[in-house]
């Protein structure tokens, strides 16, 4: 760890104003622009870039080469796999730009899994614990526990807090059960000994 309790390998670069929390590990070649929060016991892999004003949460783990572009707000525990896309403008133009004012805000709620290749179109909220498979994109706003796969992005099950899929009596092996509220909303129900 540094001098600040925080580690960040010698290839990345940190600009002044950015805030990085105690026992996060930046490594190569990531780039913290400033205003960014970064909580702490974050993991950032090789080419992560964290823009202006985004806020990440506490032990989050964002995997190699993504891009958090501003607009964008990852809660506690999120995590983000390998090359997984977000966005900030539904409608870009490169003679057009609309700066800051024209950015959608994105949430990704806490303990949520983003999976490899995933696409988060901006203006949406992903619930906590959803689950959106490899190569998913998503055009709406996910359910909590929401198991969501293809293009664009349906809920195709449910998940565990655990990150199992759960079976058809709402169970998880890990003795957890659930129940439907509605067709998009489940709870968990209290189990003795979790």
């Amino acid at each position: 760890m540094a001098a600040n309790n925080y580690f960040v390998h010698p290839s990345s670069v940190i600009d002044d104003g950015a805030k990085i929390g105690t026992g996060t590990k930046i490594w190569h070649f990531c780039h913290i622009q400033s205003g960014a929060e970064i909580g702490e016991n974050c993991s950032l892999g090789q080419n992560v870039n964290v823009s202006h004003n985004v806020r990440i949460g506490n032990g989050v783990k964002i995997q190699n080469n993504v891009s958090v572009y501003e607009g964008v707000e990852l809660e506690d525990y999120v995590f983000c796999g390998p090359s997984c896309v977000f966005t900030n403008d539904v409608t870009p133009r490169a003679r057009y730009p609309k700066g800051q004012a024209g950015y959608k805000k994105t949430i990704v709620k806490h303990d949520a899994s983003i999976g490899a290749n995933a696409t988060i179109v901006c203006g949406h909220t992903v619930g906590e614990y959803a689950l959106i498979a490899a190569g998913a994109v998503v055009t709406k706003d996910v359910p909590a526990y929401a198991l969501m796969a293809g293009i664009p992005a349906k809920r195709t099950g449910w998940v565990c807090v655990c990150g199992a899929v759960l079976n058809e009596e709402m169970a998880c092996a890990c003795r957890r059960k659930f129940k439907a509220i509605s067709a998009e909303k489940i709870e968990e129900i209290q189990q003795d000994g979790i």
